[in-house]
């Protein structure tokens, strides 16, 4: 196995380690660095479950090398709720709005989320929906995740505007 040592930002903090060429970013997310919040579910880049932003863009984290994020910033989950503990306004969102069930692809749902709202900060049904259209949910029926989203929305405008 060849091992190679990379640098990059993992929610803010600088991180050094030395990983196997051939270890894909979600693994070495959840394994290497123990942020298992990143999910990982088909391993083919279709379910969603594993997106992260990478430079703010939502990558899937299953087809992408760890050596390929070396002096990037990466985002997960973990990193979403604010510095003081509070919620994302999408996490306290998605916690009114019943936007989870299993939470299996909450995760990715959110990261996805997250790009859409700062691109977007006044999505329409359809814009979410279409935002969402790459990340597959079983227990939703997305509806609750669509007006999660529009209410995170809201209230981050609402923030804007103070």
């Amino acid at each position: 196995m060849l091992q190679k040592t990379i640098k990059l930002q993992i929610n803010g903090c600088e991180r050094v380690a030395a990983v196997d060429t051939r270890t894909s970013l979600a693994d070495f997310l959840r394994h290497g660095l123990s942020l298992t919040g990143t999910h990982v579910g088909c391993e083919h880049g279709v379910c969603g479950t594993c997106t992260v932003l990478l430079d703010g863009t939502s990558v899937r984290s299953c087809l992408m090398l760890a050596v390929q994020a070396e002096g990037h910033h990466v985002e997960t989950i973990e990193g979403l709720a604010q510095a003081d503990g509070c919620f994302h306004p999408l996490q306290d969102a998605f916690r009114d709005k019943h936007g989870l069930q299993c939470g299996y692809c909450t995760p990715g749902m959110l990261m996805t989320l997250k790009e859409l709202l700062r691109e977007t900060p006044d999505p329409t049904e359809a814009e979410v929906r279409d935002a969402i259209s790459g990340n597959i949910c079983r227990c939703t029926g997305y509806q609750s995740i669509v007006n999660a989203t529009l209410q995170a929305a809201r209230v981050m405008r609402m923030k804007k505007g103070d």
